[in-house]
């Protein structure tokens, strides 16, 4: 089979991880691998997928081969496979928008982002860039808080008739309007998103310890999520005004799956603070009050520690896969099931449970039909209702 083309928005420590792994894996087989969830997807294999083209904003990275911008400063994630020939490919700059916020200017330049003395290129130029290059999928991973640019970028991608994978807090698979869904159906394409899991990571443990507790009759009566970490994703944090999606992706996605929701003043997710030597790894710590039988209390405290990265990389792989299953069989606008697996934030919440039912069955093609989705409490098919 042919490799699955995509061009990637934001070379950071994400797109560091997952190149890494793309040739980490490469000459592995089944056996051998550890560290995924799916070593075969629709015949296609984790070495299975090629960056044709690559857009950054980062002077230190533009116009640099993207296998060699991945390691560039202020990247800072764990190098587990440097032995990566040159690609070909060389980093364009992008469009810059709302994807870098005025308060990283007065960090050392290896902390943050260094801005290329670039013109930006406009939507034609995106778009003729992606056409021209054969990119398939384009992936979106740019810095929370970039709601222009990541719009910006779902519209070039489904007008150079490109999947698009949505792996921040903009809320375009999930968008209330289904606007863009329908421009993706439309075209012919599919979407993933919005929010990506971390493969297993801060949310994803808040939510299984939450249907937990829903399942053994614990009520839940208060929690909190406080995560640090010392990448420029969490740098970028630090300015709150740009947090309002992050915090309701991630306190939606522990909600959703809760026996009743908390009121606002019970619960508190999100990030919390920037802790430079901690560099790419996230530490998590998660505090459950509830009750038990005869309403005698209890408390969980967890403390959770991993490398950000590799952990979103591990996710986005199969992310990839499954939108390129989709180019493959015809089947456009938001895929469900991939989406509610993999997304905080997708179109549909289900439980974890469900969600890797519905993965699973997507990628046997064994998915519900077009005029049914899987009802989230009952697990039954149920006709979708009629907009309006």
């Amino acid at each position: 089979m042919s490799n699955i083309k995509i061009a990637i928005v934001g070379i950071g420590n994400c797109a560091s991880s997952l190149i890494q792994g793309i040739h980490y894996y490469r000459g592995k087989n089944a056996q051998d691998a550890s560290g995924l969830m799916h070593w075969d997807i629709g015949g296609y294999e984790p070495g299975d997928i090629e960056v044709v083209a690559a857009f950054d904003i980062d002077k230190r990275k533009v116009g640099v081969d993207v296998h060699a911008a991945i390691f560039s400063a202020p990247n800072c994630t764990t190098v587990f496979c440097s032995d990566i020939p040159d690609s070909g490919v060389g980093v364009r700059m992008g469009k810059i928008l709302d994807g870098f916020a005025d308060h990283m200017k007065g960090y050392d330049e290896k902390r943050t982002f260094v801005l290329a003395d670039k013109p930006e290129p406009s939507e034609a130029d995106i778009i003729k860039v992606l056409e021209e290059s054969g990119a398939e999928i384009l992936l979106n991973w740019l810095p929370v808080g970039s709601a222009v640019a990541a719009r910006f970028y779902a519209g070039c991608a489904y007008k150079a008739g490109l999947a698009f994978v949505n792996n921040i807090p903009v809320f375009i698979a999930s968008d209330p309007e289904g606007q863009w869904a329908k421009y993706f159906e439309e075209a012919g394409l599919p979407i993933i998103g919005d929010d990506i899991k971390s493969q297993l990571g801060a949310t994803i443990t808040h939510r299984m310890l939450t249907d937990l507790f829903a399942k053994r009759g614990i009520r839940l009566e208060r929690t909190y999520q406080l995560n640090t970490g010392g990448n420029t994703d969490f740098l970028n944090m630090l300015d709150h005004s740009r947090l309002a999606s992050k915090k309701e992706s991630k306190t939606e996605a522990v909600q959703s799956v809760a026996a009743r929701r908390l009121d606002d003043d019970n619960i508190h997710i999100g990030p919390s603070d920037y802790v430079p030597w901690q560099n790419d790894n996230k530490v998590c710590f998660l505090r459950m009050e509830g009750k038990l039988f005869g309403d005698v209390p209890m408390n969980l405290e967890l403390r959770l520690s991993v490398e950000d990265s590799p952990n979103s990389a591990g996710v986005a792989i199969d992310m990839i896969r499954c939108a390129k299953l989709a180019l493959d069989r015809g089947q456009s606008g938001v895929l469900e099931g991939p989406s509610a697996y993999f997304c905080k934030h997708p179109p549909v919440q289900f439980t974890d449970d469900e969600a890797f039912k519905l993965v699973e069955q997507f990628i046997s093609d064994e998915g519900v039909a077009g005029d049914e989705m899987l009802d989230s409490r009952s697990g039954q098919r149920q006709p979708v209702a009629a907009e309006g």
